[in-house]
């Protein structure tokens, strides 16, 4: 019964610390942009979507390759609406949005075409990794 009773008090004891946890602050989202407008329209989509599900989830969009091309100054969706407004809506929602450096130089696009809601890191890639290791974010590809 000794050991019934131990296995019993380490349960809970993992189940309050588990709990405990997550129960910190927002949860944080990354969502990864990696292939365009057709995928940056849906993907906004879900962003609207998860913020009314869950106003006090913390997002961070994060492009690369053909992924920035909506944060790109003049971009619009198939029906001719530009990026910038629901880019701008999010950003005052909350959400941050960041392009690769490396995207950049090797597509020879000049750092003032990135819309003023976006912030430039240096590597895409390294930026959505960095945020699930370091800082706890929840990885989502849309």
């Amino acid at each position: 019964m000794n050991v019934l009773a131990s296995l019993r008090r380490l349960a809970l004891l993992l189940l309050f610390v588990a709990t405990t946890a997550f129960a910190d602050g927002p949860i944080k989202v990354v969502y990864h942009f990696s292939e365009g407008l057709e995928q940056a329209s849906s993907g906004l989509r879900n962003i609207r979507n998860h913020l009314i599900g869950d106003p006090t989830v913390k997002i961070v969009v994060v492009g690369y390759g053909p992924g920035i091309d909506f944060l790109l100054k003049g971009a619009k969706d198939k029906n001719g609406n530009a990026f910038e407004n629901t880019v701008d809506e999010l950003s005052l929602a909350g959400v941050d949005f960041r392009v690769c450096n490396n995207t950049l130089t090797s597509r020879s696009i000049d750092p003032k075409q990135v819309l003023s809601d976006a912030r430039i890191v240096p590597a895409g890639v390294v930026e959505i990794v960095r945020l699930q290791a370091k800082e706890g974010f929840v990885y989502l590809k849309p």
